[in-house]
């Protein structure tokens, strides 16, 4: 029963200040999807993969031998190093000659990931840009450097390219519908705590219920509200 009482309680409170449990949330919604839609510019992601390893150096060695457990986790150890000569500043520097971006190298560096696949020996390489076709192209340079700088450094016999970068048709970001969501939530969030914050700073009497809570009298009698002096 006590719980119950309690419960009516909130729902009072909430009900007296409606208007800002109401506009709040609305208002945040409205301004994340404003944001979303014509102010934030859509980032397009655009990757590459390929396989770094070794190749049988005669045609006549058994294909086994390329699937040799102990060269495929040496290859998987190698993961990291590779990932780091793929972001290096020697290729990525070779990428902004060859495609003629009037970038820096710390701002290219900032567009791309390289990602090992987990149990594989392909890396990944991921680039997100505002431009879709030239995210295509990093994607596709950052390869065919990596590739030439990797066989010069680690001396490996082949780079392997297994899926060359498409230009994206879709946006990976914002995502506008989740982000109007968000701030749905977190609007009226916001709103039900301000409401129970102006309830708990508000000490005026308003109601009966109010005397009683406050001041810890009965209320005997409560005067009706009428117009005086209107006609009927």
């Amino acid at each position: 029963m006590e719980e119950e009482i309690e419960l009516r309680q909130y729902w009072e409170v909430l009900r007296k200040r409606w208007i800002i449990v109401v506009a709040l949330p609305l208002i945040a919604a409205l301004t994340s999807g404003i944001i979303s839609f014509f102010v934030m510019k859509p980032v397009y992601s655009a990757s590459t993969t390929l396989i770094v390893g070794k190749k049988a150096s005669e045609s006549g060695q058994a294909a086994v031998q390329m699937l040799d457990n102990s060269v495929l986790q040496a290859n998987l150890q190698l993961a990291k190093t590779y990932a780091a000569i793929a972001q290096s500043r020697t290729v990525e520097q070779n990428v902004i000659k060859d495609l003629d971006l009037s970038m820096t190298i710390a701002q290219l560096d900032n567009m791309i990931s390289i990602n090992p696949v987990k149990t594989t020996e392909i890396l990944e390489i991921q680039v997100l840009n505002t431009d879709p076709e030239l995210a295509a192209s990093i994607a596709n340079s950052m390869a065919n450097e990596f590739s030439k700088a990797v066989i010069d450094i680690k001396k490996v016999d082949s780079v392997s390219i297994v899926d060359t970068a498409m230009t994206p048709t879709h946006p990976v970001k914002p995502n506008k519908k989740l982000n109007v969501l968000i701030a749905f939530v977190v609007g009226l969030m916001a709103s039900v705590g301000l409401v129970f914050l102006l309830e708990y700073i508000d000490n005026t009497i308003k109601t009966s219920d109010d005397v009683e809570k406050f001041l810890g009298i009965p209320v005997l009698g409560v005067i009706p509200n009428y117009e005086v002096g209107k006609q009927g």
